[in-house]
């Protein structure tokens, strides 16, 4: 108002207008003068790859990489097309989300778009959904997916048949799966590992199936997925989901998790492992005098290889240092046996698969692995898959390393033999060589007195 009756007091109305109109006109040159100054460091907006949409009620700005766009929506972020990748060590895995169209038939995950500048060109990745990818061998036996981005107006995206409100994660059942170590270490952690942030809300879609694998592992599967498991190798149709993870995470050591890597340790899958099975014990005991409850000893038996060809002489000297003890080896009742394994306070056992059962230990339990006769290569092996693993289980790990006079090979090559002599490393004769005499051959004849401050030290263990 101020501003008004100042102008009323000094310009006629006439001129008033018209220096109104000059202003205009001299803003609007002001305005065009400095767009032209500035031009070359504005640049096009396209150039930023931001475009605003405005749709009937909805606001959405668009952040466009090559392989990703990020969509937000009244001030809450979405993920619409994305693909990323990651190879480590010992596995591949790729996360993709969006439009989501697994067809099972051509080992194909497609990520379909609507807008052709989403995604690269032809931009595609093939794996194989096992998490052992140094292993030739294993690899063999796992059949290759393909991940494509491809846009819908093309022709070459199928069309859903079935349509999934919930994550789903795609792995293989195949490579080295009959063998009870790599189920664990190469299928069954890096699954725990992939899949418990979902909280039972994800569908798992098995490559290279092997019913006898889901009934074997099902308490276990049933606990991380609330759906029943989808077999894809065969299927014709085209499931889509709103995102998929293919290829499992896992660490680069056997039977272990980084924590610092991840959100989860092997406390935790221990944890979650006693829930599936419904294992009662949480502690092994702790032994005190007086008490009349007698700490529980197994010795884990073996059939073909590495097994304890006097398992009577060592029962009779475990039960004399007041060991409840039995014998038993694995059956095919994973329920049956992890409870049997959960009721022990300590596992004796020689190197093997079988020693993978530690897992259903109680928290404090001690574990004594026999170690074959075979150099350094075999106590390289034993300390990693077991030996290592089991102190971030929290398991007392004890280690006893038969002497050549407590091996069975005596009785197959003379003294002077190189086998015996001198252990060669794998790499000089092989594995498959290495894993023939060394493991196949061998069996184990403990001298147990040798072996008695060995169990007396586990006893000890169990008074801590």
């Amino acid at each position: 108002m101020i501003y008004d009756t100042v102008l009323a007091k000094s310009f006629s109305r006439y001129e008033q207008k018209k220096l109104g109109y000059g202003a205009f006109l001299s803003c609007l040159f002001i305005v065009f003068s400095l767009c032209t100054v500035f031009k070359p460091y504005l640049g096009p907006v396209h150039a930023l790859n931001l475009k605003l949409f405005i749709g009937v009620d909805t606001k959405m700005l668009i952040t466009r990489s090559s392989s990703q766009i990020a969509q937000q929506v009244e001030g809450k972020e979405t993920k619409k097309e994305e693909l990323l990748c990651t190879s480590e060590e010992r596995t591949e895995f790729c996360q993709a989300k969006g439009d989501i169209r697994i067809q099972g038939k051509s080992s194909t995950v497609y990520i379909a778009s609507s807008e052709a500048t989403t995604l690269e060109k032809n931009m595609s990745r093939s794996l194989k959904p096992y998490a052992r990818r140094d292993d030739v061998d294993a690899m063999i036996l796992v059949r290759e997916w393909t991940l494509k981005a491809e846009n819908v107006v093309n022709q070459k995206v199928p069309e859903c048949t079935q349509n999934h409100s919930i994550p789903a994660v795609l792995f293989s059942t195949g490579g080295y799966t009959g063998n009870h170590f790599h189920e664990f270490t190469d299928i069954v952690i890096p699954l725990f590992l992939t899949a418990r942030k979902f909280n039972g809300e994800v569908q798992f879609i098995i490559a290279d199936k092997r019913p006898w694998w889901i009934s074997k592992h099902k308490p276990f599967l049933k606990k991380l997925s609330h759906y029943k498991i989808m077999d894809i190798d065969e299927d014709e149709g085209v499931h889509c989901f709103p995102s998929v993870n293919v290829g499992l995470k896992r660490h680069h050591k056997e039977l272990s998790i980084d924590p610092q890597k991840y959100s989860y340790s092997m406390k935790d899958f221990r944890a979650f492992l006693r829930s599936s099975y419904a294992l009662k014990r949480f502690q092994a005991i702790k032994v005190r005098n007086g008490q009349h409850r007698k700490p529980r000893l197994m010795i884990l038996s073996r059939k073909r290889s590495r097994s304890f060809i006097n398992t009577d002489e060592i029962e009779k000297m475990a039960k004399s240092f007041g060991f409840d003890v039995i014998v038993k080896e694995a059956g095919n009742s994973m329920w049956g046996f992890a409870h049997v394994v959960n009721s022990c306070d300590v596992l004796l056992g020689v190197h093997g698969a079988g020693l993978t059962n530690i897992l259903f230990l109680p928290e404090n339990a001690v574990f004594i692995q026999v170690v074959p006769y075979g150099g350094y290569a075999l106590d390289w092996l034993a300390t990693n898959d077991f030996g290592k693993p089991s102190k971030d289980m929290n398991i007392k790990y004890l280690e006893y390393k038969i002497s050549l006079e407590e091996s069975t090979l005596v009785e197959q090559y003379p003294l002077d033999h190189m086998f015996l002599k001198d252990p060669p490393l794998i790499g000089k004769i092989g594995w498959q060589e290495f894993k023939s005499v060394y493991l196949d051959k061998q069996n184990v004849k403990l001298d147990v007195h040798r072996f008695k401050p060995t169990l007396q030290r586990a006893l000890e263990l169990l008074h801590k």
